[in-house]
């Protein structure tokens, strides 16, 4: 029994070591994890002139750098105005005299830290540092967003850009009537940044402008006349998808369709494919020239003149970015008939759209829809300048 009883005691007392030496164990380490990983350091610009600025590099196109800060917010920097720059994190610096024209030739630069001193970066990849002098520099991006479009896959509803449009006039007099427009213009290219060479683009828009006004007969007769009603219903739809074969050249799909009270077309649809060039291409601006063969239907409300064609669209397309992200966009084609000659038609619009507040904006735009052999009585031309509010969606 006393056997017993001192096994029990040395058990307990082995078991109270042991307890003891696990809470000491655990308390000890507790702070150890309760602390959190170190802050990388704040990257640093150092100008000419002696100032400097602390915060995070963004990114770099030719001779500037996109950097934020608490202090400053985010701004772009002129490179002849920096002294040095010291950064931590890891960036693909994309040369200009090594232009990317293969997504395998992106897949193997290696992000790494850098650092801009004496007019030229340098880029401390583990095999050895490269020198970058800034006037080869193409493209800075950090290395999550280049690892993400050089490896990454996106979803079919991924890199979506475009806007929403609208306005409206109201009249309430002796004549009173309304003008509604509205639109929607969505655009995906892939992949979503300006330094990897094309894979595709799909894009559509809708624009539909309609108007109805009431005239009374003044003076009135006896009986009564009705009032005369003029309407107005203009509406343009497209589709077009483009699958890119080399960096300028690619093959074409396209899709659009015409309503307009104006010219006495009731429908004209367009069904086609061809091939376009983009002969201009960089961070502001883009040209695409495109030609097609196509079926064309127009239908009119005199069903006399209803005729099926096969033609051309003959097409250009210019975007251009401008100082205080105002932006231009300009459009004209050339649509020959090659079995009804004299039934060609052609379009022109340009927009201006001047940011107002966020992703809200101002635009106006012009357009002139030619048709060659509209319904007798009818304007060959029909024109149209829209002022309408605008939002961005991405």
């Amino acid at each position: 029994m006393r056997l017993f009883a001192s096994y029990l005691q040395n058990s307990a007392g082995s078991a109270l070591a042991l307890l003891g030496a696990l809470f000491l164990t655990i308390a000890g380490s507790t702070p150890a994890c309760a602390q959190t990983a170190p802050k990388p350091p704040a990257d640093v610009v150092i100008f000419t002139n002696g100032d400097q600025l602390t915060g995070t590099l963004e990114s770099g196109a030719g001779n500037s750098i996109l950097f934020k800060s608490d202090m400053a917010g985010e701004i772009t920097i002129p490179l002849d105005k920096v002294k040095e720059l010291r950064s931590a994190a890891s960036f693909a610096v994309l040369r200009k005299d090594q232009p990317i024209k293969k997504i395998a030739q992106a897949r193997a630069i290696a992000p790494a830290p850098i650092a801009y001193a004496d007019g030229k970066f340098t880029v401390s990849h583990p095999s050895a540092p490269e020198i970058v002098p800034t006037a080869q520099v193409a493209n800075i991006i950090d290395r999550d967003t280049y690892v993400k479009e050089t490896t990454g896959k996106s979803g079919p509803f991924a890199g979506w850009t475009g806007a929403l449009n609208g306005g409206a006039t109201v009249v309430r007099s002796t004549d009173y009537g309304e003008t509604l427009t509205a639109g929607i213009a969505m655009v995906r290219a892939m992949p979503t940044v300006s330094f990897l060479p094309s894979r595709d683009k799909t894009s559509f828009d809708i624009q539909e402008t309609y108007g109805k006004l009431t005239s009374p007969v003044i003076p009135q007769t006896t009986p009564p006349s009705p009032a005369a009603v003029t309407q107005t219903s203009i509406l343009h739809a497209e589709a077009e998808r483009d699958e890119y074969f080399s960096s300028a050249f690619f093959a074409l799909g396209q899709t659009a369709f015409d309503h307009n009270y104006a010219q006495g077309l009731n429908l004209q649809q367009i069904y086609g494919g061809g091939i376009g060039y983009t002969p201009l291409k960089d961070a502001t601006q883009e040209l695409d020239l495109k030609a097609t063969i196509q079926y064309e239907k127009q239908a009119f409300q005199n069903p006399g003149n209803n005729v099926n064609l096969i033609g051309s669209t003959l097409s250009e397309t210019y975007h251009r970015a401008l100082p205080r992200k105002f932006l231009f966009s300009e459009f004209g084609n050339f649509i020959p008939a090659y079995n009804h000659s004299m039934d060609y038609s052609a379009n022109v619009s340009g927009t201006l759209t001047l940011p107002v507040y966020k992703r809200l904006a101002l635009s106006f735009m012009a357009t002139d829809n030619y048709l060659n052999n509209p319904s007798a009585g009818y304007n060959k031309n029909s024109s149209q300048f829209i002022a309408a509010a605008s939002y961005t969606l991405k």
